[in-house]
């Protein structure tokens, strides 16, 4: 089958759609061709992939062909079962017959003799020649159609159609279609069966010394052929997708050393989508192909397919790795193919693979994943072609105006030199292009970086080119003689001179007593060739170069240096702009920057800053401070350049951010004083920047510092400068962030002065106004250097805890201040809960008591209310306090229940001055528990009244309670104030109640006095006396003392004693004496007494009386309390009773006669109603809802004066209202109710019956 190659590959070349083949019976087709060939592509075709699953192609093109053609009869057998693929896939047989008989005779039995193939499908189209006006022929033509049909057609399959020549039916072309299209699957299904047959039997046999892959290959194509004329592209590309791994598997097996290929002219320029390169025949090789050609061939047929598919990312996504793989392959044969053919093969796959993928994609109308993982495989392919494109450069002297950027190192130094078996050897006419190349080097020179810094180059080469290009020279072995000659062109190369460390001293030392020329080599002495200076090596690639580069645009761009950085710009935009719309984003970042060196080199600074901020904005984000750095002072040169100050400045600070082993400290001084220079000189605008590496603080270590609620404070704050020399901030401020509220906003601390960082750790410290209570952290610092307005966060980078450079991360932020919620910070309460003595000058104790707080420097403003004042001339005294400390739960509850403490004094009381209601405590008690003791005076100009038996009066505290007003100012600056009103009893020393102990009967009346101590005080009396009120008198010649001898009298705290005071009734004065003079109607109890008491306890001696001795006189209290008595009342005057009511009860409607009896219990001249003349006034008061009084409801009566006369008054009554109701009531208006007894009483309600039922209001039964 391989000898059949070239007749396969004809085929192909003109063979292209399906055929229909056309048996024309009755000379038809000529008439009826143009009808039936307009039909053509097929709208729709159902046909069976090789999986036999229905498949819907539209447009299916087709060809009809008679089957008397030569295409179609001049054909061998064997062609024809090896060809199939261009067989006929159905046969159409046009036949017309106007006469049964001749049907019969004729048209049947040639009919049977064309349809017996079983081989072929087939179908029968009658072509009816009648016209429709003649209706004889019509109707025959039908008959003769009948026939036809039952003839050749089943149940199972039609077979025959009708064609109206005049005019076909609509349904013809859909039943014509329908029939050529069954018959084109059956013929294809049948086929497909048998080319599997056919192929599974050679690929039984492929690892059998027999085994022919030509033979596999046109069968394996044919079957893949044939589906790509039915346009079944994917079972197409399987078969490409299979021959191709067979072709792998096999290539390269049975021991048999086969040629690669790639030698012949024009092999460097890839035919990966260029099917029709070579002819077939021109690779095969025995019983295969040649690898670099078919490898290639097989590719160019799976683009194709894919393109059809309109899938060209699939193309992209199987260029990119088949270039990969295939330039392995080039690899592996290097040593006998072209210079450099590798390289160059590469960059012209790459941009066929772009271009055409290019072309045939169109946005939008595949996924977004798959459009941006399209533009990342262009963007690879570019950068591919970009390397393999400098590394051509490189080999040809254009190494010195490559970048040797980060990225163009990496994958240069990456990348193998050429391995030819021989390396290229200088032309005999090329001693002027060495020379031209040797000026260029010597010439050049390195370019320096802004700010003088000074950096090794990268390298753009695996190693040293001058070391290998003459290590493969074929007259050197691969000793190192060529090593003296290294030291200058590796300076120039860009290596370091200790790039080769096996090159000793002595070597190096004969290399410059060597003589040589610019022009010529040096004299060498041996038998070996001179070694290669490197321009003749790179003279020698250029050549060789010149000699493999058959594109010519390609050889253009490598022809002089502006032609090359248009194709290596041309290259990089294009990588840079396919990774910017795919998800690779910092590739294309990163060549942006190459682009910007470019642009940088020849002086088109704005292009290059923008890019270069590009590039930077990635590094700094990614965290790349070595790429950074390299970068960044290109960045910061453009800006200067550009006159753009804010910009420069920027990148000056944001160099000196970097990690300080990047730069030398000369080069960090140079970054400062630029910063310094710019941010003081005339710029329009504040420049804002991000300094957050540069200066860094914290809080100090240790705990936060703790406020309180309105407390000011001083903050101290540790900054790291990380500047190499001192700097000066104008101005600084630093925030708070509290951690409890996140929409609380930042409060900002400032300096007031300006503030000098030395570099390394710094402690500055803030004032702090008082804040709000929560846990606050630091946030932000921000600060201005002239016209630099910086802000930097709480972190940095670590370093050893004991260096300055230290500073810890801190998950989650360590609080630097923490401010308590509003709490009782301090409490005053009164020292002691009993009474203290009234109108005597007494000690108030306060007790202060700081709860965790200090009170240094406090201040106690007093004011006194009402009825109390501060004595002033005395003066006030504090000591401490013992015993009484409590919790600040404690603490807490005292407002509403105050607990008495035993106060005692374990330091001296310290005397204080009282400045206008101000007093300043002392530093001792900033932290201890104290008591105040403030002298008072509680004034009541009230006389204190006593109570009797039987009129008892209920003393109300309220009556001897004063307040105390305090406002205590503490703090570090007085900030915090606690006000508290104190309430402080005041009473007096007794209270006094009588009673009438006894009576005797000649008229004297004992009367008790009784006198309860009202404070927690021992109380000694020394005297009483009693001013009787008028009406009363003492018995005998008495001067109202009781007996001496009763005294003193001593009364322990809250404790009873009773005084007996002999008194009887007096007269009463006169009118005219009650004119001269006010009567006196209370009576004046006076007590001289002493107390004895403490005024930690309650109440206690007055201030200025320190002693309570009985024979100091001078120095007694006096007591006076108002009695008043009252003269005692025996019976009353009138005795009222109510008499019963009738037995037969109350009725609603009937008249009752209410009676009341009037009896006088006293005589003549015994009572004030004796002055009255016996007249009575009375009246009687009723609801007039419930009675009506039919008498006189008021009047007067007449009652003797004796003692035991009576009177009754009768009312008539009358009830309205039936039930329990309140009876008519007897009053006496002028008469007292003092002297009125009601006896017998009158009922609180009476029973009314409802009236009684009346017969004229009874009906009849």
């Amino acid at each position: 089958m391989a000898n059949y190659l070239a007749q396969f590959q004809t085929i192909k070349n003109y063979c292209d759609q399906i055929v229909i083949a056309v048996e024309d019976v009755s000379d038809l087709w000529p008439n009826i061709k143009d009808r039936f060939e307009e039909q053509l592509p097929f709208k729709r075709a159902c046909l069976n992939n090789k999986t036999r699953n229905l498949v819907f192609v539209d447009n299916l093109p087709a060809e009809f062909i008679l089957t008397t053609d030569a295409r179609l009869r001049s054909r061998f057998p064997q062609e024809q079962s090896l060809f199939w693929f261009r067989e006929p896939y159905a046969t159409v047989v046009l036949v017309t017959c106007e006469d049964l008989e001749e049907f019969k005779t004729i048209l049947k039995p040639r009919l049977r003799l064309i349809v017996q193939n079983d081989e072929r499908e087939w179908f029968i189209v009658f072509v009816s020649r009648a016209h429709p006006s003649n209706d004889n022929a019509t109707k025959m033509a039908k008959k003769v159609y009948a026939k036809l049909e039952a003839e050749f057609s089943s149940k199972k399959r039609e077979r025959c159609c009708k064609f109206d020549i005049h005019g076909p039916e609509a349904n013809f072309w859909e039943d014509l279609e329908s029939k050529i299209m069954e018959c084109v699957k059956n013929t294809l299904d049948r086929r497909v069966q048998f080319y599997e047959d056919e192929i599974r039997k050679l690929s039984e046999q492929r690892f059998m010394p027999v085994w022919n892959f030509c033979n596999f290959f046109v069968l394996k194509e044919s079957l893949a052929f044939m589906f790509e004329m039915a346009h079944l592209h994917e079972d197409a590309l399987r078969e490409y997708d299979e021959l191709e791994l067979c072709y792998l598997e096999t290539v390269n097996t049975g021991g048999k050393q086969r040629e690669f290929g790639g030698l012949d002219s024009g092999d460097d320029q890839a035919a990966l989508l260029n099917i029709g390169n070579k002819p077939l025949t021109q690779i095969v090789q025995d019983d295969s192909f040649r690898e670099f050609e078919f490898r290639q061939y097989l590719f160019a047929c799976q683009s194709k397919l894919l393109f059809k598919l309109n899938r060209p990312f699939e193309v992209v996504s199987r260029g990119y790795p088949f270039v990969i793989s295939f330039s392995k392959a080039l690899i592996l044969h290097e040593s006998t193919l072209p210079f450099c053919l590798r390289e160059v093969w590469v960059i012209s796959a790459c941009l066929a693979l772009i271009n055409a993928t290019s072309s045939h994609y169109n946005d939008g109308l595949v996924a977004s994943d798959i459009e941006k993982e399209f533009y990342r495989l262009q963007g690879d392919l570019y950068s591919l072609c970009r390397v393999k494109f400098m590394r051509l450069a490189y080999l040809i002297g254009y190494g010195m105006d490559i970048e040797r950027s980060p990225v163009n190192s990496a994958s240069l130094s990456m990348l193998p030199w050429p391995k030819p078996a021989v390396w290229p050897s200088l032309p005999a006419d090329a001693s002027s292009q060495v020379l031209d190349k040797e000026k260029v080097i010597l010439q050049a020179t390195p370019r320096s970086k802004h700010f003088g810094i000074q950096r090794k180059s990268l390298p753009l080469e695996p190693s040293v080119l001058l070391r290998e290009a003459n290590r493969r020279r074929a007259s050197l072995s691969a000793g190192n003689m060529f090593e003296m000659f290294d030291s200058r062109p590796s300076l120039i190369d860009g290596s370091t001179p200790d790039a080769s460390p096996s090159t000793s001293p002595l070597q190096k030392a004969k290399t410059f007593s060597m003589p040589r020329t610019n022009s010529s080599p040096g004299n060498f002495d041996g038998s070996m060739d001179r070694p290669m200076r490197l321009a003749e090596i790179y003279v020698a690639a250029e050549h060789a170069l010149k000699r493999t580069i058959s594109n010519a645009d390609l050889w253009k761009s490598l022809s002089s240096l502006e032609e090359f950085e248009q194709k290596y710009l041309e290259l990089t935009k294009g990588a840079a702009d396919n990774y910017h719309h795919s998800w690779w984003k910092r590739h294309g970042v990163v060549l942006d920057g190459e682009i910007a060196a470019v642009c940088f080199r020849h002086g088109n600074f704005d292009l290059a800053a923008k890019s270069y901020e590009k590039v930077c904005a990635l590094y700094a984000g990614e965290g790349w401070q070595e790429l950074l750095a390299d970068v960044l002072p290109n960045l910061a040169e453009c800006q200067k350049m550009l006159n753009d100050q804010a910009g420069y400045l920027s990148s000056c600070v944001r160099l000196l951010s970097l990690d300080k082993g990047l730069f030398s400290t000369k080069e960090r001084q140079a970054f400062q004083a630029e910063v310094v220079r710019l941010a003081h000189s005339e710029m329009k605008d504040p420049v804002p920047l991000d300094v957050s590496s540069l200066i860094t603080f914290s809080g100090n270590l240790g705990p936060p510092l703790e406020l309180c609620d309105g407390d000011p404070g001083t903050l101290s704050v540790t900054v790291w400068s990380g500047f190499p020399d001192d700097i000066t901030l104008d101005s600084l401020s630093l925030t708070l962030m509290a951690t409890f509220n996140a929409d609380e906003g930042a409060k900002a601390l400032r300096s007031s002065t300006a503030t000098v960082l030395k570099p390394g750790r710094n402690t500055i410290t803030l004032a702090l106004p008082p804040q709000k209570p929560g846990s606050y952290v630091l946030g932000v610092l921000t600060g201005q250097i002239g016209q630099l307005r910086f802000r930097s966060h709480s972190f940095s980078k670590g370093g050893p805890a004991d260096s300055d450079d230290f500073m810890s991360y801190e998950k989650p932020t360590r609080p630097i201040l923490k401010v308590f919620k509003p709490r009782p910070l301090v409490d005053l309460t009164a020292a002691v809960s009993s009474a203290l003595l009234i109108n005597e000058t007494q000690w108030v104790g306060i007790i202060v008591r700081p709860i965790d707080y200090s009170l240094k420097g406090a201040v106690l403003h007093i004011d006194t209310g009402p009825g109390l004042k501060i004595e002033e001339s005395h003066v006030i005294e504090m000591e401490s306090c013992a015993n009484v400390s409590q919790s600040a739960a404690d603490i807490s509850n005292v407002n509403g229940t105050q607990k008495d403490c035993t106060l005692a004094a374990n330091k001296e009381p310290e005397q204080l001055s009282l400045d206008d209601g101000r007093i300043e405590f002392s530093d001792w008690a900033s932290d201890v528990n104290s008591v105040l003791w403030i002298p008072v005076l509680a004034i009541s100009d009230t006389l204190p009244k006593g109570s009797s038996s039987v009129n008892p009066q209920k003393q109300s505290i309220v009556d001897g309670m004063r307040t105390i007003a305090l406002k205590l100012e503490f703090g570090a600056s007085h900030n915090q104030i606690f006000e508290k009103t104190i309430a402080v009893h005041f009473t007096d020393p007794f209270h006094v109640s009588t009673r009438v102990a006894d009576k005797c009967n000649d008229g004297t009346l004992l009367l008790q006095v009784i006198l309860h101590s009202q404070v927690k005080a021992s109380l000694t009396i020394y005297d009483a006396w009693l001013e009787l009120q008028d009406g009363f008198v003492h018995t005998g010649k008495g001067n109202g003392r009781p007996t001496s001898s009763f005294f003193p009298l001593v009364i322990s705290p809250t404790s009873k004693a009773g005084i007996l005071f002999s008194i009887c009734l007096g007269k009463m004065i006169g009118e005219d004496e009650l004119e001269a003079r006010k009567p006196e109607t209370e009576s004046i109890l006076n007590i001289r007494y002493g107390i004895s008491g403490e005024r930690t306890i309650g109440a206690h001696p007055p201030v200025a009386v320190e002693s309570v001795r009985p024979e100091v006189a001078g120095q007694d209290l006096i007591f006076k309390s108002a009695l008043v008595l009252q003269r005692p009342v025996l019976d009353p005057c009138l005795a009222v009773g109510f008499l019963p009511l009738p037995s037969t009860g109350l009725r609603v409607g009937q008249l009752v006669t209410m009676k009341w009896r009037i009896e006088r219990l006293k005589g003549f001249g015994d009572d004030e109603i004796s002055e009255q003349s016996g007249e009575v006034l009375y009246e009687v008061s009723a609801n007039s809802e419930n009675w009506m009084i039919a008498g006189r409801k008021r009047g007067h009566v007449s009652l003797s004066t004796n003692q035991g006369s009576r009177i009754v008054i009768s009312i008539l009554c009358v009830p309205l209202v039936a039930g329990y109701v309140r009876p008519p009531r007897l009053g006496l208006p002028n008469v007292d109710e003092s002297n009125i007894s009601n006896n017998p009483p009158g009922p609180h309600l009476v029973c009314v019956m409802p009236p009684v039922l009346s017969s004229s209001f009874c009906i009849p039964a």
